[in-house]
């Protein structure tokens, strides 16, 4: 019982310490805010007396206020001095944006220039290819090579090294050359595919593809003096005869016409047609399987008119084919070899 009583005093003591303490501390404070307010109180009087007559100015003034303006002006110039790193600092990275940026259109420059010289050498390669191709289809570009040269389309006078107009980049004209230069080439490629489809309607005219539907088969009889299998004498072959050692397989027409002739020589040609073509050209099939044509129809090259067949006079199954023209039998192996002649110097 008496430990837990000295236990008590103890923290009551404890207790009073404290209290006197933060009294002493609040007593302490209250006195240093109280001077301290004073002191910001207190007043100063400037006087600014002028040299002349005029009157003497007196301009009172507080601690407090000197304090303020004081704070102010630290204020102040700490925000000049902040605002101006900010700036500094936006500029450094403004500079290097840019610098960056110009560095990206420097790069886009030097790609723009290879790109132009790759250009410049595709453009001579065209050209060339295009003189050739119009050469050789007979087109004459010596006129319009003189009409380009005055007027710079010419690309022969694009790779001389010429200046640039001012303030036009070097790319930049020669782009515009090259264009002038591709600009001009459109009539000569429209004269090339002018005079393609005149060359493809006219091989559609004339007797120009094989008579066998997809080209199968050999030449077993030439045209011309050949030995007559069945009389074993020289005579003259009016046609070629063709074969694929079958029957069956579909005869095709060599041009576009008209069915004149459907008939059968049990002695000859056996079952065989004439076709009337433009220009004057015939054209006769025989020894025939079957026919599929009749007399008057129009028909155009490639469509099957029969099959291969060993009716008539033959020593097998095979396709008698003559070219006419007019009157005169001519060897028909000549005209199945234009299309041919035509077109492989054109892809040359």
């Amino acid at each position: 019982m008496s430990t837990i009583l000295a236990y008590k005093r103890l923290e009551n003591n404890a207790v009073k310490k404290v209290k006197r303490a933060f009294i002493l501390i609040g007593r302490g404070l209250g006195a240093f805010f109280r001077a301290l307010f004073k002191g910001l109180r207190k007043q100063y009087t400037v006087v600014l007396v002028p040299h002349s007559e005029k009157e003497v100015f007196n301009l009172r003034i507080s601690v407090f206020a000197v304090i303020c303006f004081v704070l102010a002006l630290a204020g102040g110039a700490a925000a000049l001095f902040w605002y101006g790193a900010s700036s500094n600092v936006m500029s450094r990275g403004a500079a290097v944006d840019k610098d960056s940026r110009l560095k990206e259109l420097q790069a886009n420059l030097d790609q723009l220039r290879d790109e132009t010289v790759l250009l410049t050498r595709e453009a001579r390669d065209f050209e060339n290819a295009l003189i050739g191709t119009l050469s050789t289809l007979g087109v004459d570009t010596s006129a319009s090579n003189e009409g380009n040269s005055g007027a710079g389309g010419d690309l022969s006078a694009f790779f001389d090294i010429q200046e640039a107009p001012e303030g036009v980049l070097q790319e930049v004209n020669d782009m515009r050359r090259i264009r002038s230069y591709l600009s001009s080439a459109v009539e000569p490629i429209k004269e090339i595919g002018a005079l393609l489809n005149s060359h493809s309607a006219l091989l559609t005219e004339i007797p120009s593809i094989w008579p066998i539907r997809g080209g199968i088969g050999h030449i077993s009889m030439s045209f011309g003096q050949n030995i007559n299998p069945f009389t074993g004498q020289f005579y003259v072959h009016r046609g070629i005869d063709l074969s694929t050692y079958r029957q069956g397989d579909p005869i095709i027409a060599t041009a576009d016409g008209q069915i004149v002739t459907v008939d059968f020589d049990p002695g000859g040609f056996g079952n065989y047609v004439i076709i009337k073509h433009k220009h004057g050209f015939y054209t006769r099939y025989a020894h025939m399987l079957s026919v599929r044509v009749k007399t008057g129809q129009r028909i155009q090259q490639g469509d099957i008119i029969g099959h291969i067949g060993n009716t008539g006079l033959s020593t097998g199954p095979h396709v008698h084919y003559e070219v006419h023209i007019g009157s005169d039998v001519v060897d028909p192996y000549k005209y199945l070899n234009i299309r041919e002649s035509l077109i492989k110097p054109i892809e040359r």
